[in-house]
């Protein structure tokens, strides 16, 4: 995000992620978090790529290469998924929105590179042309209690409408002339929408979400959020040594035991069908000042450790809160110590997402 792309006096901190520019807060983390439940948050998505991928066999090969039914889709649905490697271990979580005729899969920014190597491998571009859309599409979120308010008012989307649309579902709009599509998105708990649109329509799209009501929010409050929705990102809390039932993406609605082959589908079978993974994504509360960094060692009260931090965040509303890879034996409730540096603190395992 520039500072031409947000009103006057909004000028960000900024910050970078996967090599993209980062807005990490606009001066008030608080008021931008509280924006989820009292207004919305209004953040810049473009840090993630976006793929095109066009043509009569675009969803046979995606099918055939994450772990929704892509074929089941109509123009006008879409989905969450994954992309494994042939061990089972997540090269990227993707969303993938369906169009007539065309695919449009946006990707985390840090799983990217690795998502671009696996398209080049598996889908044959004679068959289903592929584009980096990446440069040429931005993507904006309003996310909180007004955020079907906004978005109507500035689609035009009749609010009702807003609300029926079923995740991962999108409508195509126009706003300030520019032709958008708007997709309802559960990234953080409460209702939200996603508006993809031309990079050069980002800053009049920006400022008129503002002029509605929208609250400009960072990467630091919408981290917070996230955390407490319980929602993985690729690169902090899994990556390729990641199988997906260890990141929850059956309660994330991820994962087809009905559809055809795709790659690593043999082992997210076998943990299905015949046994378990022998850890979890799971949250901590861990007191009101000190966030754990990633990595610190989650102890059990014996001293045993039995997992570890992947990402964390001082919440205004619980304290030092983190999602961590933990062993399925520990109960959700349990007491816990995290551990680095000499620093040792008592923590809680909680499930996700986090208590409201």
């Amino acid at each position: 995000m520039t500072t031409s792309s947000i009103r006057p006096g909004d000028t960000p901190a900024l910050g970078v992620v996967a090599g993209h520019s980062v807005a990490l807060h606009f001066g008030d983390i608080a008021a931008e978090y509280q924006a989820l439940r009292h207004r919305a948050m209004l953040v810049d998505r473009s840090a993630r790529g976006r793929l095109r991928l066009d043509g009569p066999r675009a969803a046979e090969l995606m099918t055939g290469l994450v772990t929704g039914d892509v074929l089941a889709l109509e123009s006008g649905q879409g989905l969450y998924a994954a992309a494994l490697n042939p061990k089972g271990k997540i090269v990227a979580d993707v969303r993938i929105l369906a169009h007539d005729g065309h695919l449009a899969i946006d990707v985390p920014p840090r799983a990217w590179p690795g998502w671009m190597v696996m398209v080049a491998k598996f889908i044959n571009p004679r068959l289903a042309a592929y584009t980096d859309e990446s440069t040429a599409v931005r993507t904006i979120g309003i996310y909180g209690v007004a955020a079907r308010r906004i978005v109507a008012a500035l689609s035009g989307i009749a609010p009702d409408d807003l609300g029926a649309l079923a995740m991962y579902s999108h409508r195509a709009a126009e706003i300030a002339g520019r032709p958008v599509v708007i997709a309802r998105m559960p990234e953080i708990g409460l209702e939200g929408y996603e508006i993809f649109l031309p990079a050069e329509a980002f800053g009049v799209v920006w400022q008129r979400s503002v002029a509605a009501g929208a609250i400009p929010t960072g990467l630091i409050a919408w981290e917070i959020a996230r955390i407490e929705a319980g929602r993985p990102e690729w690169g902090l809390d899994i990556d390729e040594g990641t199988i997906p039932q260890e990141a929850n993406f059956d309660e994330l609605h991820a994962i087809s035991y009905t559809k055809g082959c795709y790659v690593g589908q043999e082992v997210v079978a076998r943990v299905h069908f015949r046994g378990h993974v022998n850890r979890h994504l799971r949250g901590l509360v861990a007191g009101q000042n000190e966030a754990p960094p990633s990595k610190a060692a989650v102890l059990d009260q014996a001293g045993k450790q039995v997992g570890e931090v992947r990402s964390s965040a001082l919440s205004p509303r619980h304290g030092a809160v983190a999602l961590a890879m933990i062993r399925r034996e520990v109960e959700t409730g349990a007491g816990v110590r995290l551990q680095w540096d000499g620093v040792e603190l008592p923590a809680q395992v909680v499930s996700l997402p986090f208590p409201s």
